[in-house]
């Protein structure tokens, strides 16, 4: 893993996110000569790198948009493909209208289909062997992890749940203290050596601390010092998961490494740069979802009366209560008994307009002006109405810190977690929420941007 901007990529996907650059690249110089071949007319020089260029920006942005340089992308070969092809029917419609609006630099329909023709086929198998190379037990990055208690076992539950098995392989547990052992005992190393010789046998690349208790003898710093000067990476189970899951786990999370860890940061600059952010694509959102938003509302009308807004109390940036605006997408007095209701999956106060805009998340879009207001961000933590927050405050270590920003009307949780109805599904939440709070950087902001565009495309966690 490479840690960029705060935030940590897999040098898997950097490499295929690589190789992926350098084919669309050149797929339009290949697709001209294709085109052109055996003809006396050539487009000049400065058109061909103008549209390679383009066609590269443009196919970066898509194929990002599709999901596919997720690092826990978790569909079968099958999905992949059809992923690919339809990123480049968009690539398609996108060039043409660049071609409108600047004709200077038009190829022709000919050497524009050659180009994606010939860029869907590199990508589609660059990817299949990519995928099975990368199954490769030789190039597997080899861990081994000190403890067999509830910690260590989080580190299985990791790889049975994610593709992080693609890239890693957890050699073994090696026990220090207690006899209550919560893994698979198979994957328990009988070794009785000194660590830094177990690491040599084993050939570990990395070890991951997942003991609880480490005074009076609990972990063997010394021998973890003299694999650290061998060239080991020796890593907090904490910070292991904020790598390899995006999440800061509340399990094995302590207010020690809150403070000491890297993160957490705040600033005029940050702000500054946050809010212009904000201001920018929240206009450019309302320009392009105009026309949406207002066919939403007189579909709302038409289906269910008025009113069309509906409007709800948040918790927001230090605790500050604000109003919210979404499209109702329930029937009128969907809580009549009084009691605020989790959103279950197929609730019955939905209307049928409301199923189908809760589905591509038109029901957020009137959460722009609240971001024009100041009481939210474009992208940050979902706001909670304030009596759950009361709820989970009390029940959830740490829920209060996720208040220390503003909200968002996307977040890091709302595209790696499926919409919250429970305190289980909070919690789960709650620890991309803190991954965010303490990694958030304008870096981070625009790859939630692209993954959102993911989940809107294919309705993944609404409800």
């Amino acid at each position: 893993m490479i840690r960029v901007f705060n935030f940590y990529l897999s040098k898997g996907v950097l490499l295929l996110l690589a190789v992926e650059a350098l084919l669309l690249l050149v797929a339009v110089p290949l697709g001209i000569h294709s085109r052109f071949q055996g003809t006396p007319w050539a487009p000049e020089t400065a058109v061909v790198w103008t549209n390679s260029v383009v066609f590269l920006g443009l196919g970066l942005v898509v194929l990002s948009a599709f999901g596919l340089y997720r690092r826990d992308f978790e569909e079968g070969m099958g999905s992949m493909l059809f992923r690919v092809g339809a990123s480049f029917l968009l690539i398609l419609a996108g060039m043409a209208l660049v071609y409108y609006l600047f004709p200077g630099i038009y190829l022709g329909r000919g050497a524009l289909g050659a180009a994606c023709l010939i860029g869907v086929s590199a990508i589609a198998l660059g990817r299949v062997i990519f995928f099975r190379w990368a199954d490769l037990e030789l190039l597997k990055h080899r861990v081994l992890v000190l403890g067999t208690g509830t910690r260590a076992a989080k580190v299985m539950d990791l790889l049975r749940v994610s593709d992080n098995s693609r890239r890693m392989h957890v050699v073994g547990f090696l026990p220090l203290q207690g006899v209550h052992h919560f893994v698979d005992h198979s994957r328990i190393l009988p070794d009785q050596a000194k660590l830094s010789e177990i690491v040599d046998k084993y050939q570990i690349d990395e070890i991951v601390i997942a003991v609880r208790e480490r005074r009076g003898g609990g972990l063997p710093v010394n021998e973890l010092l003299d694999c650290r000067l061998k060239g080991v990476h020796v890593v907090e189970l904490s910070t292991f998961f904020e790598r390899e899951r995006g999440q800061v786990q509340l399990e094995s999370l302590n207010a020690s490494w809150m403070v000491l860890s890297e993160g957490f940061q705040q600033g005029i600059v940050r702000d500054l740069v946050k809010r212009l952010f904000d201001l920018f694509t929240s206009f450019t959102m309302l320009v392009i979802a105009l026309p949406m938003m207002v066919l939403t509302m007189l579909l709302i009308a038409w289906e269910s009366g008025f009113p069309i807004l509906y409007r709800q109390e948040r918790v927001g940036q230090g605790g500050r209560i604000f109003t919210i605006y979404k499209f109702r997408s329930m029937v009128q007095n969907a809580e009549k008994e009084g009691a605020p209701q989790w959103a279950q999956a197929g609730d019955a106060r939905v209307t049928r307009i409301g199923n189908v805009i809760r589905k591509l998340r038109i029901d957020e879009l009137p959460q722009i002006f609240n971001v024009f207001r100041g009481d939210m961000s474009f992208v940050g933590p979902r706001p909670e109405r304030p009596f759950f927050v009361d709820q989970l405050i009390e029940q959830v270590p740490y829920y209060a810190s996720r208040h220390s920003i503003k909200p968002g009307i996307t977040g890091w949780a709302q595209v790696r977690y499926a919409y919250g109805a429970s305190l289980e599904d909070a919690i789960e939440k709650l620890q991309y929420d803190l991954y965010y709070v303490k990694n958030h950087t304008f870096f981070l902001d625009l790859l939630i941007l692209f993954q959102t565009a993911q989940v809107v495309l294919f309705g993944k966690g609404a409800r």
